[in-house]
């Protein structure tokens, strides 16, 4: 059977300038012409590659380690890839070794660390390995200028995103924000998430985090999240609580030309 052309007066394939969705991919009898099965299949294996590729912890924290905080590694629950795809809980609280070693940085004099920022590698290493280090140094420096307190980054290995309420309780952290592979698509594999807690503690639920997705090179830039991030904490802090209740409320503010390009 052979491939049948799109009809040239088509009103979808303009469209497909504008994203990367599949749309407008023509049709060969009742199914996809040979360009785009192939195109599919090939999107499928990458982000199949980006779930179970190996995290190299080691690597993102030397280079987390420019933004000059000390870098821990730490393990979640889930000890290995296998267990981690198909029991989500173990991924979301720390293994016994991880929490008596996130105790002893505690802050030594008593007073609490306005903020944590970990790194997990989620469902997609790729992304972590591609943009979590930069984008860390990148809020790391803008939330030290304002003159935060914050805690040793932290690195975790088959980590979720709750896995952050409970290092931001162990460091006794006031926030939490975790940089977190998004679960890969077919159009993206590399995407980056960013979670936002006030108060961090194990049973915190996903309506108490706010999250900026999307990071990557045809999405979110490092700039525009990194403002939306700090805009999101110093609310958080000021109004003592995150998610659902949080809002970004910076366009009704100060109208759309005030958002980040």
């Amino acid at each position: 059977m052979s491939d049948e052309p799109l009809p040239s007066n088509d009103p979808w394939q303009a469209l497909r300038r504008y994203t990367n969705a599949r749309i407008a991919l023509g049709r060969a009898g009742d199914g996809l012409p040979t360009a785009p099965l192939l195109a599919f299949q090939y999107d499928h294996a990458r982000a199949r590659d980006a779930v179970h590729l190996p995290f190299d912890a080691e690597g993102v924290a030397a280079a987390a380690g420019a933004a000059g905080l000390p870098v821990l590694i730490v393990h979640s629950a889930a000890p290995d890839r296998a267990t981690y795809l198909k029991r989500p809980d173990l991924g979301r609280r720390l293994n016994d070794d991880s929490r008596v070693a996130l105790s002893l940085h505690a802050p030594p004099d008593g007073e609490p660390y306005d903020a944590v920022l970990a790194i997990a590698d989620g469902l997609s290493a790729l992304a972590v390995h591609r943009h979590a280090a930069p984008l860390v140094i990148h809020i790391a420096e803008a939330l030290q200028g304002l003159g935060w307190r914050l805690a040793p980054i932290v690195v975790v290995r088959q980590g979720r995103v709750a896995v952050a309420d409970e290092i931001g309780s162990l460091l006794r952290a006031r926030q939490a924000a975790i940089l977190i592979g998004e679960r890969p698509g077919l159009s993206v594999a590399d995407s980056l998430g960013i979670y936002l807690t006030y108060d961090p503690r194990p049973g915190r639920t996903d309506a108490e985090r706010n999250c900026i997705s999307n990071i990557h090179a045809h999405g979110q830039s490092y700039a525009a999240a990194t403002q939306t991030l700090i805009y999101l904490m110093s609310e958080a802090r000021r109004l003592k609580l995150s998610g659902v209740a949080l809002k970004d409320e910076r366009a009704e503010r100060d109208g759309p030309a005030a958002l980040p390009a």
